[in-house]
């Protein structure tokens, strides 16, 4: 990719949220901060439970964790996915995380940033991991994800999700791990 961005908050559209300091109010202002502080740890549970739903297949419980209206653009060294609803980007992870793949994904360092009572942003760290058996084809490297999450109906779900590659290294390998278990090839969609 020749015109890649500045990868800073303002590039990726992230603002500050909400301060960070007690309300120097009484008890409803104090309830609003814990309940802040209470949707942020929501927030991290939600991109936590991505990455282990991703990881494991489990496709059901990770349509959940999306606004029906996502959008998501993901740019890596040799593929960029530009994809708009919920339907569409399931179909996508459907096809990536079959019984011949291997996924490791781990996101950290979270920067939430709280802008109202049911919107909110997050920048995460991503490490990871992901062999294509059928090919013997090893991919690793990270990533900054940048997500617009809402609170709907109680719940936060993903409304936005981008990355891009910090760096990625792919590879053809000769011969594929010597595997003593591999959980997509059981649970993962059919190739």
């Amino acid at each position: 990719m020749s015109n890649r961005q500045r990868l800073t908050k303002a590039s990726m559209g992230i603002r500050d949220g909400l301060p960070l300091e007690a309300s120097a109010g009484g008890v409803e202002e104090l309830r609003k901060d814990v309940q802040r502080l209470m949707d942020m740890e929501a927030i991290r549970q939600l991109k936590h439970a991505y990455f282990r739903c991703i990881d494991s297949a489990n496709f059901e419980e990770l349509a959940t964790l999306f606004h029906e209206e996502v959008s998501v653009h993901f740019i890596g060294g040799t593929y960029e996915w530009k994809l708009q609803g919920r339907e569409d980007y399931m179909e996508a992870v459907r096809k990536s995380f079959h019984t011949e793949a291997i996924g490791h994904h781990n996101g950290h360092h979270p920067e939430i940033q709280m802008l109202s009572e049911s919107e909110a942003t997050g920048v995460w760290y991503l490490a990871d991991n992901m062999w294509i058996l059928s090919g013997n084809f090893f991919t690793t490297g990270t990533a900054l994800y940048w997500d617009r999450y809402l609170k709907v109906d109680g719940r936060w779900v993903i409304r936005e999700t981008k990355y891009e590659r910090l760096y990625e290294i792919t590879r053809q390998l000769d011969e594929n791990p010597p595997l003593t278990s591999h959980y997509l090839a059981q649970h993962g969609s059919r190739a």
